[in-house]
C-alpha cells in the first residue's frame, strides 16, 4: 500500500516507500521504551499524532518497520479513524490547532451551524481548523466546541474566540475525589473484602441480580448473569470497560468520571478479582481529553499506593469513532485494528479480547457495585418506580430549563422526569417530543409521554431506553430535520462493513435531504437494514425516520 509518490529508489533498494532515518529516530524517540506490540498500533499513532500535529507517511512507514507491520495495516487502521490526520508527500499539514463544533441535534437546536459558519469566516485557516463533528458529549452544554483539548459549553463565537485569544487550548480538569478523599469514605475497603475471601463472584453476582442492576450502556442484560458466565469459563480471561459514549445525547459517564472516578475503578477491580480476570482494558473515548487526564493520573495513583496489585488496568484511548461503542468492536480496537463488529455468535463472554472469555461492562454499570454491596441490593432495588428497579441516569438536553445528568428512578416517566428534575420547557417552547435514547432510540411524541422509562417498556412503540439519553423537542423544532441529522450521524458513522447498513444510510439521508418521504420506499429500506445489517448501528439507524411518520403526521400537512 503506498501514501503517496514516495521517493526515488536506488536499485539496491527494496520496491515500495523507503525508510528514511531521520522518522524512523523520531517514531523511536516518541515511543521510547513501549513495546512494540500489534494491541497498542492505536496507542502509538496517538503518540505520533500528538507530536506532529498529523501523521506523515514518512512516520507511518517508520511505524510500519518498527512494528514489523506492512503499511497496508497501518494505513487500513488509521485511516479508519476520525481523529487521525494521515499527510501524503505534496499535501499540506492540518492547521495546528483545531476547533471542533458539535452539530449533533442537541447543538443543532442551539445554532451549531451558524456558529461554525461564523467562526469559519475570522480565522486564518493555516493557523486554525474548523471541523463540524458529531456529538462530543457535551449536550446539556450545547452548543459545544472544543479548542483543542478546551472545552467550551454554550459556545458562542465570543467565547470561543476568547480561547483563542488567551491561548487556553489544554484541557481543563474539574474538581474530582482523589484516592486519599476516596479511600477517606470508606473507598476499596469493599475490595479488601473480596481479596480475603469475604465475597466471591457467585455472591456478588447475586446481589446484583436481586438488585435489579442492568447493562446500562444501552442493551440492559442483567449484570449479575454476565458474572456468572464468565466465571465458570477457564482463564486467562479479561474485563473491558466501555467508556466510548458516543450516542447523541449520551454524557452520563463523563459526568461521573469527572467527578468521582473511583466509583468506577473500585467496581472494575472487585469484578476482575471476582472471576479471576488477568486484565482490565479500560476503553475511553478521545473526545474527553479531561476524564483521559483524570484516569491516568487515578490509576498510576492506584499503582503508587499498592492498591493495583496482580491485576493491571490498562487505559486505551478511542480515536474518534461512533462503532467502537458496539462491544466487539471495542474490543478489535483494543486489538489495535480497525473498529469492526464481529459476526455473533460467538459472544464476546466466551470468545472475546485476544479470543479469550470477557466479561464487558458500562461505565455506569461499575460504579453502583460499591453502593449495592455496601447498601444491601434491596436499597437499590427499592430507588425505582412502578415496579422497576434501580436509579438510572438520564442524560437530558434539549428544549428543558436544567439540562444535565439527572438521577432519577428506574421507571420514571417524561412528564415526571421534564417537570421534577428539570424545571420544566424552556420559556415560549411547548413540549413536542423526545429522544427516549439517543439518537437511534426513535422519537416519541409528548402524548406518550406517561409512559414508564425503562428496558423493555417503549418496545410496544418501536423505540427503546438505549443509554437513557433524552433530547427534548419543542413546537419550535421541524421534526424532518431533526430525524435527518440523525441519519446523517449514522451515515457518517457507519463503520461500512457490511452493504445493508452502509448503503442504506446513505441512501435514506439521500431521501430525506431531497425531501423524499415516501412511506413506500423508506418501509422498504428500512426493513433491508432492520433484518440484514451486522450490528445495532444499522438495525436501528432507521429508528426517528419510521418514528416521525408514525407519529409526527402534522409534519407532513396530514
Amino acid at each position: 500500500m503506498s501514501f503517496g509518490k514516495g521517493l526515488s529508489r536506488k536499485p539496491s533498494q527494496t520496491k515500495g516507500r523507503q525508510l528514511e532515518d531521520a522518522a524512523l529516530a523520531e517514531v523511536q524517540a516518541i515511543l521510547g521504551d513501549e513495546p512494540r506490540r500489534r494491541d497498542l498500533l492505536i496507542e502509538h499513532l496517538h503518540k505520533i499524532q500528538d507530536a506532529f500535529g498529523c501523521l506523515e507517511a514518512r512516520h507511518l512507514k517508520a511505524l510500519a518497520d518498527e512494528m514489523k507491520l506492512s503499511q497496508a495495516e497501518i494505513y487500513e487502521v488509521a485511516s479508519f479513524y476520525h481523529h487521525f490526520d494521515i499527510v501524503r508527500e505534496g499535501d499540506a499539514k492540518p492547521a495546528p490547532l483545531t476547533i471542533r463544533v458539535c452539530d449533533s441535534v442537541a447543538c443543532a437546536q442551539k445554532g451549531a451551524d451558524a456558529l461554525a459558519a461564523a467562526l469559519e469566516g475570522g480565522v486564518d485557516p493555516a493557523k486554525v481548523r474548523i471541523q463540524k463533528v458529531p456529538c462530543i458529549g457535551r449536550c446539556a452544554g450545547a452548543p459545544a466546541v472544543q479548542v483543542g483539548k478546551r472545552a467550551v459549553d454554550n459556545a458562542s463565537e465570543l467565547s470561543v474566540r476568547a480561547v483563542l485569544f488567551e491561548g487556553e487550548t489544554a484541557a481543563e480538569i474539574p474538581d474530582h475525589v482523589k484516592l486519599d478523599a476516596y479511600r477517606t469514605g470508606g473507598g476499596y475497603k469493599l475490595l479488601d473484602r473480596v481479596r480475603a475471601g469475604e465475597l466471591d463472584a457467585a455472591a456478588i453476582a447475586d446481589m446484583a441480580l436481586e438488585a435489579g442492576l442492568r447493562g446500562l450502556g444501552g442493551a440492559g442484560f442483567p449484570t449479575g448473569t454476565k458474572w456468572k458466565i464468565v466465571n465458570d469459563l477457564p482463564g486467562p480471561k479479561y474485563l473491558t470497560i466501555n467508556g466510548d459514549e458516543g450516542e447523541p445525547g449520551t454524557f452520563k459517564d463523563r459526568y461521573h468520571l469527572e467527578r468521582d472516578p473511583h466509583r468506577l475503578l473500585e467496581g472494575a477491580l472487585i469484578a476482575a478479582h471476582a472471576i479471576s480476570a488477568d486484565r482490565i482494558y479500560l476503553y475511553m473515548r478521545d473526545e474527553y481529553p479531561a476524564v483521559l487526564e483524570i484516569l491516568k493520573a487515578e490509576i498510576e495513583a492506584l499503582r503508587t499506593a499498592g492498591i493495583i496489585t496482580s491485576i493491571d488496568i490498562e487505559l486505551r484511548r478511542g480515536a474518534g469513532a461512533y462503532i467502537c461503542g458496539e462491544e466487539s468492536a471495542m474490543i478489535e480496537s483494543i486489538e489495535g485494528k480497525r473498529g469492526l463488529p464481529r459476526h455473533r455468535p460467538p459472544f464476546i463472554a466466551q470468545v472475546g479480547l485476544f479470543g479469550r472469555p470477557t466479561l464487558n461492562h458500562n461505565v455506569e454499570t461499575l460504579f453502583w457495585i460499591r453502593d449495592i454491596v455496601e447498601k444491601g441490593p434491596e436499597w437499590f432495588a427499592a430507588q425505582g418506580r412502578r415496579d422497576k428497579k434501580g436509579f438510572r441516569s438520564f442524560s437530558v438536553s434539549g428544549r428543558v430549563k436544567e439540562p444535565g445528568v439527572k438521577l432519577a428512578p428506574a421507571g420514571v416517566t417524561m412528564n415526571e422526569l421534564l417537570n421534577e428534575f428539570c424545571g420544566g420547557m424552556e420559556d415560549g417552547h411547548s413540549f413536542k417530543g423526545y429522544l427516549p435514547g439517543g439518537a437511534s432510540g426513535g422519537i416519541l411524541p409528548a402524548s406518550l409521554a406517561d409512559e414508564p422509562l425503562d428496558f423493555g417498556t417503549l418496545d410496544k412503540h418501536g423505540c427503546f431506553i438505549g443509554s437513557h439519553a433524552i433530547v427534548v423537542f419543542s413546537d419550535q423544532d421541524d421534526m424532518r430535520d431533526v430525524a435527518l441529522n440523525l441519519m446523517r450521524f449514522f451515515k457518517h458513522e457507519s463503520c461500512g462493513q457490511c452493504t445493508p447498513c452502509r448503503s442504506g444510510t446513505e441512501k435514506m439521508e439521500h431521501l430525506l435531504a431531497e425531501g423524499d418521504w415516501d412511506e413506500a420506499k423508506i418501509a422498504d429500506l428500512d426493513a433491508v437494514m432492520r433484518s440484514a445489517s451486522i450490528c445495532g448501528l444499522g438495525q436501528a439507524a432507521s429508528n426517528p425516520v419510521a418514528s416521525v411518520l408514525k407519529f409526527f403526521p402534522e409534519e407532513f400537512g396530514k
